[in-house]
This record gives structure tokens, C-alpha cells and sequence, in this order.
């Protein structure tokens, strides 16, 4: 369990699933067949019928769902999907045997073995129903002043319940040597603060579902139907008052909206109802002078929440956000199925609740994700995975500055600092050079509670003692068996965990070819994010500084604008487009990221003597390329689940992940043969990079 910040702006999720290795046994531990890895190339996946100047995804993954539906415990599957699944099973495996192993276990494989073990035994969490919640239940009903708000709310914060705000650290966007103190927005339930503001039948049913769903979780918390019923209405007022005065979540991208240093005192003055030296205090922070507050106007609309609503409402809400906020798999049944009915079911769209041992693999991976991430790395992850990966990514830094000479429309000196922002790129692959420790965390056998409260606090604990330190520019922000990557622009480094390096992304036995269309992209998205509308804005060092000439920056913003309008004219479901703006970092990354994989690629085909024009398997080595882009994004999402990504997520849908970036590379249309006008090969094509 991490740190629930917001203002972080750690920029590429490239996929949105979670963790991803290798296996060797043919059946998992239910008995089932253990999930297979896709070849880099796979042709059974290709709907030949489809003309891939037409809709290229259809073309590349049209046969994927008649093969691979999605199961009934997901709102999607996909390419990415299938890793995942995949290094669950290997995780499963270990944590079985970490589980039962006794004695002989390293302190690691205590502490996973134990965590994982805890999770599955449901019999004790039942017996212990609301017994562990108790305490902090107690100490709501025991609040007889609004006075008394800020020693709880700081306490909520170690356990990861941002009622009302949100509190952690953050590198210093100004001075990225440092670790500074940070207060967030915070305190809604719904997934961001315009699902309370939303027009339309589909908006307003979401609304009525949310609370009923709070109306269902006090029944179960012991309040009468009537009662409940009212509290919920309450807390749907006092959250929809916070929204009111919360920043959007297109406005939260860029950097300078969420940067305004000033001292507690000035904090103190904005929102003077919480005595935030108590709330500093409370949280177990180190002595705080100054914090990044924000939004100035988030506090100020907070404090007139807090003068305006009566102490009761103010309880009931905090019951609300305490349980709301607790992992549903240390919760009594009842509970846990009420949470996923709104925010799986309802939400996005999925049938039916996961595996139990599959969301304890996934609980006991956020809880002690290096601990578990050591034991997968020692047993999965073989050297020359990560050889193949540290030549990919020089060879792609290669390209972009190859690249960097082709653009006609940035000046000499935005050049140079671009350069030295490239040359300044740390590359992470693999796990951490060291690793976390956690010998200062109990993991107790049959505490399911209390072990994720304690880890969540240990968390959380190692997170605030940095403040007012130097920065570990050693830290990861993933653990290694997650199946993503990221671009942190505080650090200016790109990080590529130990479960993105297998197939189909990256395949030793792919042609070269597939390989840099698949993990060579994702390369290249990573690095292109470092230059995107927020990454450009930090220097390399990490910064938040104007290294553009203005001249530069304006024909940046034009460039981009074409990518806006672009995107923002996808509809996605229904009558939903995409959201151009929202989705500009992510699109301009895999755009760009694209094109420097292409360029990498050939200059590797160069130093091998490939034959461009030879085919095999049917395709020349160019089409292998982007077949293997294409198919990074193969899979279906459910309506339900698209409609939300659509309102919350950053990245566009994997159907414009492959068809809005093929159509904006004329080397696409030039390598399947596509004419001028056609739909993945337009006159007007973007580029920003």
C-alpha cells in the first residue's frame, strides 16, 4: 500500500493492469492450465479480412477476442493482460510454498508467506468481523468537537484515509534534491470530482448507485435502513461541496496548477478550522515549516465545508471514508461484496469478484512488494533479459537524438537543452540496485487487518521521514514483477520492472523486428514522456524550469494542439470521446515513443544486414514492426469499463493506442502499402516528436 497522493505526475502507465513473469509448471495450484505467453509475432491473432489501412487494430487483433474473450472476473483482457495473469500464477506459486515452508524461511519469505497467508483465511477474518475497525469507529463516535478533527485526520493519513485531504511527500518540483511536505485535495469516493457534476441518464444513475452503495455499507456497519438512508444523502452533499472545490483532473496535469510552496502559517490562514501543526504532528511527519499546498483554493473551500456541516455529518462521513478506504479482502464478506458490486460491477462493468487467492497475490504485492519482488527476481528474471533490455534502451535514446536534428521547428538552443536533458536520462531495468528493508515491519499469521494496517503505516512512515532529506535517486516507484513502466520527471529517469521484459513485449525467440515494435515502443513512449506537455517542463536535473525558448514553446503547444483536436474526435463508447486534453501526454508518448522505436530499428537492421524487403511468415520485417506494436494493445473492454477509463484515465483505449498512432507514421501506410486519404495513412497527419 503506497502513499494516495495525487500531485505526484509520474507520467506512463503503460499498461493499466498490475504485475507480470514466467512459469515452468503446465498446471497452476487450482488445478487449472497456467496462462500462456503469446509469441512476439502471432499470426492466429490477425483478422485477414480486415484492411489494415482501414482499421489497422482490427487488422493485427481482430481474431484476438473469439480466442481470448474476457472472463467473467474482468471488465478487460488483453495482451497485457495475459502477462499478468501469467506472473500471478508464478507469484501464487511462490507464495504458496513461502506459505507453507515453516522455520527455514528467509525473514522475506516470512513476512510474504504470512501477509499472503492471513489473506486467505477467511474463516478468522469472519470470526473477527468488525472487531479490528472497532477502534477507530470508537474514536469517530468519541469526537465531541470539530477541534478535535485534526489529530484523527492525521492518524487516518498513516492508514491510508484521505477523508477530507491528503498528506504525504513529494520531490521538490522547483529543487529535485529535495523531499518536501506536501497537502493534497482529497475526501471523495467516486472516481474523480466530475462523476458529481455530470449531465445525462448515465451520470445520474452512477450517483443514485453511489449512494445506495454508502446506504448499503452503514446498514452493514449496524445503522437502521431509514437512518442510513439519510446519512447517505448527507455525505452525498458534503462530498459533492468538496468537489465543487477541487481541481478537475485535466487541470491536476500540469505541474504548475498543483506547486504552491508557503510556509504552515499561510496554510493555517487559508484553512483555519484544522490546527495543522496538530495535524503535522499527528501524522508523524518531521518538523514542517513550509508543505507545497496544492490548491489554495481547495483549502479555503475545505474550511468553509468543515465551518458549515454539523458535527454528526462530519462523523458519519468519516465511518464512510475509514471503511471505504479499507482493503475489502481484510473485511468481514458482506462488506468486501458491497465494495466490489459499486466499484467493480457497477463501475466497470465486471461480472464477478476475482479469485480470492488472485487479490490476496495482488494485496500481498502492494503490501511488501520488494520483499516479494526479491524472491521473484532470485527465481524469474534471467540476465539476459536485462542485457537485451539496457542495448534497446541506448539505442532508442540513439534515435531520439538522431531525431532531435530532423525537427525544423525547434531553435538551436531548445536543442541543445534538449540534448542535455537526454544525455542526463537514468535507466532502471530490472528490480533496484538495493533493497527495501523491512525488518521494522511485523507481519503477524492470522492478522489479515492488522497486518495491512501496519504495512500501510510502515509505508507511509518511510515516505514522510524523507521529508527535509536528500533525494534516493536510487528508489522505484513499481515493484519488479509489475507489468508497466514509468517516467518519473522529478528523477529524469525511465524505470522498466522485471514484468514487462517477457513475451509477447519482449520475446528472445522474436525477430528483432517484433521486438522493437512490442518493448522497443515502450522504450520509446518512456523516453518521449521526458519531452511531452508536462515532462518538457522539467529541465534535467528534474526541475520544474522554462528551458524552451518561448518561441519553441508556442510551436510545441501548436503541434500538440493537432493531437488534441485529433484524439479528442475518437469516440470511445457510446456517444463518449476521448479526452484530448487529458490523454495528450500519454498520446504524444506513444506517437513519438513509436517513431523512435521505427528509427532505432532501422538502425539496427542497418548494423545487421537485414533485408528489408524479405518476408517471413508473410510479412517484410517493417510490417513485423508495427504488427508487433499493434499487438502490445490486442483485447476487448467492456462498455462499462471504457466509459470510465474514458472519464479518469490519462491513456486513450487500446484501439486508438494502435490506430491514432499508425495513422500519424507515413512509414506505416509506405510499409502495407496504403494510399493518401485512407484512413490510417490521412493527408494531414500529427507530430509533435
Amino acid at each position: 500500500m503506497t502513499r494516495r497522493i495525487a500531485t505526484s505526475i509520474t507520467a506512463a502507465l503503460i499498461f493499466v493492469f498490475t504485475s507480470a513473469l514466467t512459469a515452468q509448471s503446465a498446471k497452476n495450484l487450482s488445478g487449472a492450465d497456467t496462462p500462456k505467453l503469446l509469441p512476439g509475432l502471432d499470426t492466429r491473432l490477425i483478422d485477414t479480412t480486415a484492411d489494415p489501412c482501414v482499421d489497422f487494430f482490427q487488422y493485427a487483433c481482430g481474431n484476438f477476442s473469439k480466442l481470448y474473450p474476457i472472463p467473467p472476473d474482468r471488465s478487460s483482457f488483453g495482451t497485457g493482460a495475459m502477462i499478468y495473469e501469467y506472473t500471478e500464477n508464478v507469484l501464487h506459486t511462490m507464495l504458496e510454498k513461502a506459505a507453507a515452508s515453516g522455520a527455514g524461511r528467509t525473514a522475506n519469505e516470512q513476512k510474504i508467506g504470512d501477509y499472503y497467508a492471513s489473506c486467505m483465511d477467511t474463516d478468522a477474518i469472519e470470526r473477527k468481523a468488525l472487531t479490528p475497525l472497532q477502534r477507530d469507529l470508537d474514536r469517530i463516535a468519541a469526537l465531541k468537537s470539530k477541534d478535535e478533527l485534526p489529530e484523527l485526520l492525521g492518524h487516518f493519513q498513516l492508514i491510508n484515509v484521505n477523508a477530507f485531504l491528503g498528506f504525504g511527500e513529494q520531490q521538490d518540483f522547483k529543487d529535485a534534491r529535495k523531499q518536501i511536505a506536501v497537502v493534497d485535495q482529497g475526501g471523495l469516493g467516486l472516481p474523480e470530482r466530475d462523476y458529481y457534476f455530470r449531465t445525462g441518464d448515465a451520470a445520474e444513475k452512477t450517483r443514485a448507485q453511489y449512494v445506495q452503495h454508502i446506504t448499503n455499507t452503514l446498514k452493514l456497519l449496524g445503522e437502521p435502513e431509514a437512518e442510513a438512508a439519510g446519512d447517505a444523502k448527507k455525505i452525498m452533499e458534503l462530498e459533492t461541496a468538496l468537489a465543487k472545490v477541487s481541481l478537475d483532473i485535466t487541470s491536476r496535469r500540469d505541474p504548475k496548477s498543483v506547486y504552491h510552496m508557503m510556509p504552515v502559517a499561510e496554510l493555517a490562514s487559508l484553512a483555519p478550522t484544522i490546527s495543522w501543526d496538530r495535524f503535522l504532528a499527528a501524522s508523524g511527519a518531521p518538523p514542517v515549516t513550509e508543505l507545497n499546498v496544492t490548491s489554495q483554493d481547495f483549502f479555503k473551500g475545505l474550511n468553509s465545508v468543515i465551518t458549515s456541516t454539523d458535527l454528526a455529518t462530519i462523523k458519519t462521513y468519516l465511518r464512510w471514508q475509514l471503511v471505504n478506504s479499507t482493503e475489502g479482502t481484510v473485511l468481514p464478506k458482506a462488506l468486501d461484496e458491497e465494495s466490489f458490486d459499486f466499484n467493480r460491477h457497477k463501475l466497470g462493468g465486471q461480472p464477478e469478484q476475482r479469485a480470492r487467492w488472485k487479490r490476496c497475490v495482488q494485496s500481498t504485492d502492494g503490501a511488501v512488494g520488494e520483499a516479494l519482488g526479491q524472491v521473484y527476481v532470485a527465481q524469474e528474471f534471467p540476465a539476459s533479459s536485462k542485457e537485451a533490455t539496457v542495448q534497446m534502451v541506448r539505442d532508442i535514446e540513439s534515435a531520439m537524438e538522431q531525431d532531435l536534428d530532423t525537427i525544423d521547428w525547434m531553435s538551436p538552443e531548445t536543442k541543445t537543452r534538449a540534448r542535455q536533458k537526454l544525455h542526463a536520462v537514468a535507466n532502471k531495468i530490472g528490480y533496484p540496485d538495493h533493497w527495501r528493508d523491512y525488518s521494522r515491519l511485523t507481519i503477524v499469521r492470522g492478522d489479515a487487518f492488522g497486518n495491512a494496517e501496519r504495512s500501510a503505516e510502515f509505508e507511509n512512515q518511510r515516505q514522510l521521514a524523507k521529508i527535509g532529506k536528500p533525494v534516493d535517486r536510487g528508489e522505484w516507484g513499481m515493484t519488479p514483477p509489475t507489468v508497466d513502466a514509468y517516467y518519473n520527471p522529478s528523477m529524469n529517469d525511465i524505470n522498466f520492472p522485471a514484468g514487462i521484459l517477457q513475451p509477447p513485449l519482449y520475446d528472445k525467440n522474436a525477430t528483432d523486428a517484433e521486438n522493437y515494435g512490442h518493448i522497443g515502443g515502450v522504450v520509446g513512449h518512456e523516453l518521449t514522456h521526458g519531452f511531452d506537455d508536462q515532462g518538457r517542463q522539467f529541465d534535467g536535473n528534474g526541475n520544474l524550469d522554462e528551458w524552451w525558448t518561448p518561441e519553441d514553446a508556442k510551436k510545441f503547444e501548436e503541434k500538440a494542439d493537432c493531437e488534441v483536436r485529433e484524439y479528442g474526435n475518437f469516440v470511445a463508447v457510446d456517444d463518449v470521446k476521448i479526452n484530448g486534453k487529458l490523454t495528450l501526454g500519454e498520446n504524444t508518448a506513444d506517437n513519438g515513443g513509436l517513431r523512435l522505436a521505427y528509427i532505432a530499428f532501422l538502425a539496427d537492421a542497418k548494423r545487421k544486414s537485414i533485408d528489408l524487403n524479405a518476408k517471413q511468415d508473410g510479412y517484410t520485417p517493417l510490417q513485423q514492426f508495427f504488427l508487433g506494436h499493434g499487438q502490445s494493445w490486442c483485447g476487448e473492454t467492456r462498455p462499462e469499463q471504457l466509459r470510465l477509463q474514458v472519464q479518469t484515465d490519462p491513456h486513450s483505449p487500446r484501439k486508438f493506442r494502435v490506430n491514432g498512432v499508425v495513422q500519424n507514421i507515413p512509414e506505416f501506410g509506405q510499409a502495407f502499402g496504403c494510399k493518401t486519404g485512407q484512413p490510417m495513412m490521412p493527408a494531414n497527419a500529427c507530430r509533435v516528436w
